[in-house]
């Protein structure tokens, strides 16, 4: 190839005005360079890359910036027919702060009569399947020491029955972190009863013994269950309504929601008995990714502070009934908890919570397609706890409540 050409399509290539998309600080960045237009143009290296935190790799800057700044890097290129001429062109990378730096992190009041750790994770077994929870206080409380509202109690219960308990103490509650605590521990206490498990358990299976059982009869069976369901739910309440009492302040100050799912695996398949007051979903997801439902009753206010509380004596007034749910079915693939700081940013609207493809694109998330590419690993599971914990962590613009997340699976 004549000189004169090499020389025009080098200057060409230099003269381009080639502009990096811009970089996070702390995420993942890729940017490749596209040059159908410049076939005989080769980029060797990248100088001053190093500096960022990123490589350059066959035609591909990659990896996660350390911090906020604008870099001068000088690209080293040559022509493929003229290696031995080495040219430089100079170009920028804008590596924008990460807004999470942005955001204080003040540690709550170790001295407070209520003092909440800022997170807390759980895992171990569920029945024949494995549990794993992760709770995390919001940015917004932690910008201003405030604690984490979120709560969270598992158990293994006496005849082999498992309970799970969510709840997220109201904002506006001055002891909503009490309130949430005691929500949780309470509702799994009322249940760890021999006597009320068992009275469960005879009606339940009266419900599915479909060749033994009149429709009147499983009819009767089923208003039991829901009975019983409710005098926990009920049981709650009055805790709560107690605490306030015995310590001179509102039942408002306690301000939370509640939801459980009170499982047990029969000859017959999973009997899944949930309740839900609040704006939290507890959804139920089938063994092949095909369907997805919602088990409870959602309070979705269509203004803040909207939602319900079991802090509330009204809402035993109300269609209680509805509140409670009785499923079994032949197996699952995940039964998964949520307070409103992981449903409002990963689903938003109430119907996505029964839309296959959110809850693919949700998983999809867990696994590792995110922005920060941290992954929950449910098959080598050792660390899923933690793993859980770091992913709560996530960045959503203008959602930074208290999260917290229980998947059974």
């Amino acid at each position: 190839m004549e000189k004169a050409v090499i020389y025009r399509e080098k200057e060409e290539f230099k003269e381009v005005h080639l502009v990096l998309k811009n970089a996070s600080s702390k995420q993942f960045y890729e940017y490749s360079f596209e040059m159908t237009d410049f076939p005989n143009i080769r980029i060797k290296n990248i100088i001053h890359l190093e500096e960022t935190g990123l490589s350059f790799e066959n035609n591909k800057i990659s990896g996660i910036p350390y911090a906020s700044s604008v870099h001068d890097l000088d690209i080293e290129f040559c022509h493929i027919h003229d290696e031995n001429s080495t040219e430089i062109k100079k170009v920028h990378l804008l590596v924008n702060a990460d807004p999470k730096d942005l955001w204080k992190n003040i540690p709550g009041d170790t001295a407070d009569a209520y003092y909440k750790p800022d997170e807390a994770i759980y895992q171990g077994e569920f029945l024949d399947k494995k549990i794993v929870v992760a709770s995390k206080r919001g940015r917004s409380h932690a910008h201003e020491g405030k604690f984490r509202e979120d709560d969270f109690a598992v158990n293994a219960l006496p005849r082999d029955w498992c309970i799970v308990s969510v709840s997220d103490g109201a904002g506006s509650a001055m002891m909503a972190r009490e309130g949430s605590r005691l929500a949780a521990v309470s509702a799994n206490s009322f249940f760890d009863s021999e006597d009320v498990l068992n009275e469960i358990e005879e009606n339940i299976k009266i419900i599915y013994d479909v060749s033994h059982s009149s429709e009147d009869r499983q009819s009767e069976a089923g208003d039991k269950v829901i009975q019983l369901l409710n005098e926990g739910a009920l049981y709650v309440h009055h805790v709560l309504d107690k605490t306030a009492s015995e310590n001179s302040f509102s039942v408002k100050d306690l301000h939370t929601t509640l939801i459980f799912a009170l499982t047990k695996k029969f000859d017959f398949g999973y009997v899944i008995l949930t309740f839900g007051v609040g704006d939290c979903p507890v959804n139920l997801i089938n063994p092949d990714f095909s369907e997805v439902k919602l088990l409870n009753q959602m309070d979705v206010g269509e203004f803040s502070g909207g939602t319900r509380f079991i802090t509330l004596k009204e809402i035993f007034n109300d269609d209680t009934a509805s509140r409670f749910g009785i499923t079994c079915v032949n197996d699952f693939s995940y039964l998964v908890l949520m307070t409103d700081g992981i449903y409002d940013p990963k689903f938003i609207t109430e119907n996505k919570l029964e839309d296959i493809e959110s809850w693919k694109a949700f998983f999809d998330d867990l696994a590792g397609n995110n922005d920060d590419r941290t992954k929950v690993d449910f098959i080598n599971d050792s660390q899923i706890a933690s793993q859980l914990l770091t992913w709560t962590d996530f960045w959503s613009r203008g959602n930074h409540d208290d999260r917290t997340l229980a998947i059974i699976y």
